[in-house]
């Protein structure tokens, strides 16, 4: 079944459940291409922790047609290239070429999703990869306060574990569990398959059937699988302080507390309420604590968002001498915002970033097949360009308020990694 979404945009559910999107963009030379498997991090058993990243390492090493050399080396023989990511929510295989070559992208990427061998010597090979990956990160504190804080948020629910997984958990994970977690997972009425750029809908649909033909991919009919359901709330913790102790030069904490989910009205009063605190070189927090004080290099708030939770987040990196001051500046312009608002001049900056940031990340084919993947996969409808700008020029200060008393009223959890004890910082829970 085809049907064209808005102008430029073709959607086809294939009999297995297998959605196929693609995006005419006729002014472009070249396509990106998009495998979008609606299975991450937080679908994992505890003792499994890590599959969804440690499978998607594995993908590229090889099938029963192509070797890893193959997959990397026919899409670079065309000056192509060809990636992977993972998230809590999904996982991603993508590749971009041009045009004319957006018939090997398909049958390589299908190929690779479909058909991967997972050999027993490539389970090693990625296992010894993915614990150095993961020594490799608690070595950037930067990046390990982020783990640290969502954990503080979500405690042992999947949502506060680490994508990668931990040493414990990868460690002991047979090929034989990464493969049932495979052939479980990866079926059809999850999966997207998006395309961008100079191509013809029906032609990529073509191509996806001959790639996918006899594979476990090519399955009985059935109906692609609903949005992640958002029907019941993810449980999280009291507001605490986590100290991780390391020998760094700087202290990195998050101060933060859990936030909306991606389904919720207000994300686009939340966007830009982040925006007006710490999401660029005129927010407050910038303003505050390093333009005037020269106390960190690096502050600034964020929000992450899932299918029914979500967290709100200030980072700031600094000399732990500094630490506590800092703190307290930013717990000072959280409650100050809480009590006072922001002001309507405020409102149009913060508007304006993000409309601007949201049509300046379409000008390339990677952006435009990651939105109309991310609109099938997550939310389950493509809003064109101008209602989403619409729907941000909609929000008004008294919403943007509400949302700050309501959000920044909550008790807050401190993650803080650096040189310090448990006892150097008091329980922040208010």
């Amino acid at each position: 079944m085809t049907r064209t979404i808005q102008d430029g945009v073709r959607r086809t559910v294939l009999p297995s459940g297998l959605r196929v999107l693609t995006e005419h963009i006729p002014t472009a030379h070249s396509v990106s291409l998009g495998v979008w498997v609606g299975i991450g991090s937080r679908d994992e058993a505890p003792a499994m922790s890590g599959a969804s990243h440690f499978l998607e390492h594995l993908l590229f090493k090889g099938t029963h047609k192509r070797t890893a050399l193959d997959i990397s080396a026919q899409i670079e023989a065309v000056g192509g290239e060809t990636n992977a990511f993972t998230t809590k929510e999904y996982t991603c295989y993508y590749a971009r070429v041009l045009d004319a070559d957006l018939p090997l992208a398909v049958d390589v990427l299908c190929d690779a999703v479909a058909d991967s061998v997972l050999h027993p010597a490539d389970v090693e090979t990625e296992r010894a990869v993915i614990l150095e990956e993961i020594a490799m990160h608690d070595d950037e504190p930067g990046d390990e306060v982020h783990d640290v804080f969502t954990e503080a948020i979500f405690g042992n629910h999947p949502l506060g574990r680490p994508i990668s997984g931990t040493t414990d958990t990868i460690s002991p994970m047979t090929r034989a569990t990464i493969n049932g977690f495979y052939r479980r997972r990866y079926t059809p009425p999850r999966i997207v398959i998006a395309a961008a750029g100079n191509l013809d809908h029906a032609a990529v649909v073509r191509l996806v059937r001959k790639a996918l033909a006899g594979t476990a991919l090519d399955t009985p009919a059935a109906a692609p699988a609903l949005c992640r359901p958002a029907d019941h709330r993810v449980r999280t913790q009291r507001a605490h302080t986590v100290v991780r102790n390391r020998d760094t030069e700087q202290a990195h904490m998050v101060l933060g507390c859990p936030g909306i989910g991606r389904r919720d009205e207000r994300r686009f009063a939340l966007g830009i309420l982040n925006n007006v605190l710490g999401g660029g070189m005129s927010s407050r927090l910038f303003q505050e604590i390093r333009e005037k004080r020269g106390l960190a290099y690096s502050v600034y708030s964020y929000g992450s968002q899932y299918a029914d939770a979500g967290v709100f987040g200030v980072y700031a990196g600094c000399a732990p001498g500094k630490a506590e001051e800092v703190l307290d500046l930013i717990r000072a312009e959280l409650a100050t915002v809480a009590a006072n608002g922001i002001t309507a001049e405020e409102v149009a900056r913060g508007k304006g970033m993000v409309k601007g940031s949201y049509v300046l990340g379409l000008e390339d084919t990677g952006s435009r097949m990651s939105r109309i993947a991310k609109s099938e996969l997550l939310y389950g409808d493509l809003l064109t360009v101008s209602e989403l700008l619409a729907r941000v020029d909609a929000v008004t200060l008294d919403e943007i308020n509400e949302l700050a008393v309501e959000l920044l009223s909550r008790p807050m959890s401190l993650a803080v990694v650096g040189p310090f004890d448990e006892s150097a910082f008091p329980d922040t829970a208010r």
